[in-house]
């Protein structure tokens, strides 16, 4: 009987609070708290703001991921294998696994971006909202954001379905095939053009498109399309695999002249090199090498690091800067490729392949053959190894208090030497940044190298737990020059190009190039690959310029570095000092066991993963993958 009288009760409580809130239409009326309509979106200026910044997520951590795209490359090693790089590395791709690529680049994130765009515009074009340079500035970042995401696709898979408005709910049909990479390319440069427009003359914030974005993103574009890769025709005969592909117009130019593509390449980027942003590029001859170190520290940093020139932010056109109360990854650089003797990772080290491509302080190319060069091969080189690269006996900052007494002068260890214990034995000491160091071994570098670059060299920045404030450089204005002297160089106009070419040379503290021709074009991409090392070039440059088998494809190179005591030396504390030692340096190939890489020409172009071929029917596979 009680539970009858409760269940009665319980049913009289609820009729009076239906009969309650029927009377009430704002109780089931209520907007949502956790979303906000698109009215309200759309008719409110910090709000439309908010939506047009959320789009800037697709950026996310720039380059600065613990997993750096130089390791795809023949940049850099990652020490921590697997987690899909050696998946690119080895060539073993494939529309199931297709290996890491910078988390924010696939397919499916570049789709969730440009549909935002979309959006935006869709509003944005008529703006409900009263304020036009607001609407103008918000407009112009979308087209921008859209041409980005879509060069983005376009250099990593080739051409892909163009979408370039909001689809609704209850659409007929939501499939596209892909464009032509033609259409591809014209679409970005429209949306370029658009962003310029709308932007110019609008204010600037850091880390915001700017005009001068747009033109550099165009600029870039417009260089890719105009390479090797993207004409089909040479591609075709470089490449079997792409000569038997039956679509060749989603990989590049199936008609018409590349020589006038190099044209519209060439006024992109004097677009953006007459903007003038350059840092410290009016010399008419080299600084020296101190100074040719202290500048391109400056400009890896940024401006975010309080002992460099913070008058190098003005190379930067687009940086993705970072904020600590996010604890966002981009921050942890130094964490994630620092020697692991200051308890860091060694995550993406550099390979020999590339300390062998920085040139002598003359301007003359480093040769193990040359017993001088040879004997003490970090002696003399281009400035701008020793602002990249860590490399034993390189002074860096006070190690940690747990490892001051191993290492009191703040030297890289990442060899083996002989001292005296103490009971006066010759014994060998294993370097604190080797992998059989006391200090986290498994952390330590495979090819006796650490980054430097991007890494803040405040002595207060050291632990695991510091944090850094260094941007990544989305675009930089060197870049443009570099663009600009390339499409000089493949139209023939050699002086131009040297004359671009060795400003950049003269700021490293580098002689004049003289060469022309085929050696110019050598010449030239060795300093893009040594002024642009880190920065998300070289994985495509290598591509682009169909050098990937003799480059991306090549095994590893690592060191191995041992100190000998000199007759009578008597060294009881280790530290780097040709008085006491004769160092042998020996390279030789990365063990296989790690990682054994290979180039198959599918790697052109990435596949289109399984499943995005799976929901969309249209779409066809790009070369060497199965259908």
């Amino acid at each position: 009987m009680n539970n009858i009288k409760q269940y009665t009760l319980r049913i009289c409580v609820l009729l009076l609070f239906v009969g309650m809130t029927s009377c009430n239409d704002d109780f089931v009326n209520r907007k949502p708290l956790d979303e906000v309509p698109n009215s309200d979106t759309w008719s409110d200026p910090a709000l439309s703001e908010a939506f047009v910044l959320d789009i800037y997520n697709g950026f996310g951590q720039g380059g600065l991921d613990e997993q750096m795209q130089a390791s795809l490359t023949d940049e850099s090693l990652f020490t921590h294998s697997g987690r899909g790089i050696n998946t690119i590395t080895e060539s073993r791709s494939n529309p199931v696994d297709q290996g890491w690529i910078n988390y924010n680049y696939n397919w499916a994130d570049m789709y969730k971006r440009i549909r935002a765009t979309n959006v935006a515009m869709s509003y944005l074009e008529e703006p409900l909202f009263d304020n036009k340079q607001v609407s103008d500035r918000l407009l112009g970042e979308a087209h921008f954001l859209r041409a980005f995401y879509y060069h983005q696709l376009l250099r990593y898979y080739g051409a892909v379905p163009i979408v370039d408005r909001m689809y609704e709910l209850g659409e007929e049909d939501y499939l596209l095939p892909r464009n032509t990479y033609e259409e591809c390319v014209n679409f970005i440069i429209a949306d370029c053009d658009k962003a310029v427009e709308l932007l110019t003359g609008q204010p600037t914030a850091t880390g915001r498109a700017t005009d001068v974005a747009a033109l550099a993103l165009k600029a870039r574009t417009l260089v890719y399309a105009a390479s090797d890769l993207h004409d089909i025709p040479t591609a075709s005969a470089n490449s079997a695999t792409i000569a038997g592909y039956s679509n060749p117009e989603y990989l590049g130019y199936v008609s018409g002249d590349q020589t006038a593509r190099w044209q519209k390449a060439k006024a992109a980027a004097k677009a953006v090199v007459d903007k003038n942003l350059g840092y410290k590029l009016n010399l008419s001859e080299p600084v020296t090498p101190e100074e040719g170190e202290a500048n391109y520290l400056a400009l890896s940093m940024g401006g975010g690091s309080a002992v460099a020139d913070a008058s190098a932010e003005i190379e930067l056109i687009l940086g993705r800067y970072f904020v600590d109360e996010k604890d966002e990854g981009g921050a942890w650089v130094g964490r994630n490729n620092g020697p692991n003797g200051y308890h860091n990772w060694s995550g993406n080290t550099p390979t020999q392949n590339l300390v062998d491509d920085y040139e002598m302080i003359d301007g003359t190319a480093f040769d193990w053959n040359n017993p001088v060069h040879a004997a003490a091969p970090y002696d003399n080189r281009d400035p701008r190894f020793y602002a990249s690269i860590l490399h034993d006996g390189a002074d860096w900052k006070p190690r940690t208090a747990d490892v001051t007494a191993t290492d009191p002068a703040n030297q890289i260890q990442s060899g083996h030497y002989e001292i005296i214990d103490g009971d006066g034995n010759v014994v060998v000491h294993d370097g604190v940044d080797t992998r059989t160091s006391s200090i986290e071994n498994w952390n330590g570098s495979y090819t006796a190298y650490t980054m430097r670059k991007f890494i803040d060299p405040d002595p207060a920045i050291v632990n695991q737990t510091d944090r850094q404030q260094i941007p990544w450089p989305m675009f930089k204005y060197t870049e443009a020059v570099l663009n600009y002297a390339e499409a000089c160089i493949e139209l023939g106009e050699d002086e131009e190009a040297r004359i671009w070419i060795n400003k950049i040379r003269f700021r490293a503290g580098l002689p004049a190039l003289t060469e022309s021709g085929d050696a110019l074009m050598e010449r030239y991409r060795n300093e893009r690959r040594i002024e642009l090392a880190y920065e998300e070039h070289r994985f495509h440059d290598a591509r682009r310029w169909m050098i990937a088998p003799t480059t991306l494809g090549q095994q590893v190179q690592v060191m191995d570095i041992f100190g000998e005591l000199k007759a009578g030396a008597s060294v009881t504390k280790y530290k780097y000092d040709p008085a006491s030692y004769n160092y042998s340096y020996t390279v030789h190939d990365l063990d296989p066991g790690i990682e054994n890489r290979q180039w198959l020409d599918k790697m052109y172009f990435i596949s289109i993963h399984r499943d995005e071929m799976n929901r969309n029917d249209l779409l066809v596979q790009n070369p060497g993958y199965s259908e």
